[in-house]
């Protein structure tokens, strides 16, 4: 008789589990742990409540400090921007850029909300500001180291504010203002396209003095909106 051969059985091989399965397992321990450790928290704190007040009353402390020292700073930023005063060979010493946040500071001053954009791709407009009347000012610095005895700021300065004051910065109050001078076409120039011309002398009284620049202007817009000012 032949004898039949004898099948082993296969052995098997241990399941492993994937990369994606100990993630998951991992995160269910994970949640869980958290899970437990939150409600002991908890649970504690329920038992300690009066640490609960300590940690509310400290809190309500901290951000009453911190609120009023924001006010304080606050105010007195009020108070030196109404002091602001700059007399115009204080101006002339400035550069470019620094003359623009003078410009900015003394807008403030007179109680605007203004913002400094000089730059590339300003569009021809280094400070904008909203004054107490909702008007709404886009003003074109031009610095002069020598001052008046520098280059004259001529017609093609005011055609460039003339394309985008009121078309891209949509301004109530074109301005040209410079430490220097104009020349004597852009004055009449300026009239026609109600473009205000801020020269060395205006800007002298204004940055020196305290009255708003609106004060020292002719021809300027009525406000947009009533205030105590208007």
């Amino acid at each position: 008789m032949s004898r039949r051969p004898i099948r082993r059985s296969a052995r098997r091989r241990p399941v492993r589990r994937s990369k994606k399965q100990d993630e998951q397992v991992a995160l269910v321990v994970g949640v869980v742990v958290a899970v437990g450790l939150v409600a002991a928290v908890v649970q504690w704190l329920l038992m300690h409540w009066w640490v609960l007040v300590i940690v509310a009353v400290a809190a309500s402390a901290a951000g009453g400090l911190w609120y009023q020292k924001v006010q304080q700073r606050a105010a007195w930023a009020r108070v030196r921007a109404q002091a602001l005063r700059l007399r115009i060979a204080e101006l002339d010493a400035l550069d470019h850029r620094a003359f623009e946040f003078a410009v900015r500071d003394l807008m403030r001053r007179d109680g605007c909300k203004a913002e400094q954009l000089g730059g590339a791709g300003d569009n021809a407009c280094d400070v904008r500001a909203i004054d107490p009347a909702g008007r709404v000012w886009a003003i074109q610095c031009k610095h002069r180291r020598d001052g008046d005895r520098g280059s004259a700021v001529g017609v093609g300065v005011l055609q460039q504010v003339n394309g985008t004051a009121r078309q891209i910065h949509g301004a109530d109050i074109a301005v040209v203002l410079t430490n220097g001078r104009f020349s004597s076409k852009a004055i009449p120039w300026g009239k026609q396209h109600r473009i205000h011309l801020v020269d060395r002398r205006v800007l002298g009284d204004w940055a020196a003095g305290s009255r708003p620049l609106w004060d020292l202007l002719d021809r300027i817009p009525p406000p947009r909106r009533p205030t105590a000012l208007f």
